[in-house]
């Protein structure tokens, strides 16, 4: 376990392009955290860190988006950041083929609100786990 603490959205950033510097291909990394918690500020990094060149965004409406990495020194190819928010039934998850998705050794998935489909995801994951301590400052547990 690992816990950090970011005082602005410039270190979570930080903490997030650190993170993405451990990462080998098949992580599946659960997000959990309120709303505003910092969890898509991480994302970005995150996917910036691993060789995306696009514009992540929040896939609040589409449930998830896919972006090629764009390092050819990197085993990694796709990042695929999911928020199954809206979801009611964690089975809806299974209609996006995220189990084909997060078999390959190739990808990396970045699931905001993992709980909501706590029960079909697989156990080998990575938790990171969002709190917000006051207005800028955040706790950021990494299981």
């Amino acid at each position: 376990m690992q816990k950090f603490t970011s005082k602005s959205r410039k270190q979570t950033q930080k903490i997030a392009s650190d993170f993405a510097k451990k990462l080998k291909g098949g992580e599946i990394l659960c997000l959990y955290g309120n709303l505003g918690t910092g969890k898509t500020t991480f994302i970005q990094a995150l996917a910036k860190a691993l060789g995306v060149k696009e514009n992540v965004t929040s896939p609040t409406f589409v449930l998830m988006k896919q972006y090629r990495i764009m390092n050819k020194k990197s085993r990694i190819k796709n990042f695929y950041h999911l928020d199954v928010y809206r979801l009611t039934e964690p089975e809806q998850a299974l209609d996006l083929g995220v189990e084909e998705i997060w078999s390959d050794p190739h990808n990396i998935i970045a699931i905001e609100w993992a709980d909501k489909i706590s029960e079909i995801l697989p156990e080998k994951k990575i938790d990171l786990c969002f709190e917000s301590l006051d207005e800028n400052k955040r706790k950021i547990t990494i299981f």
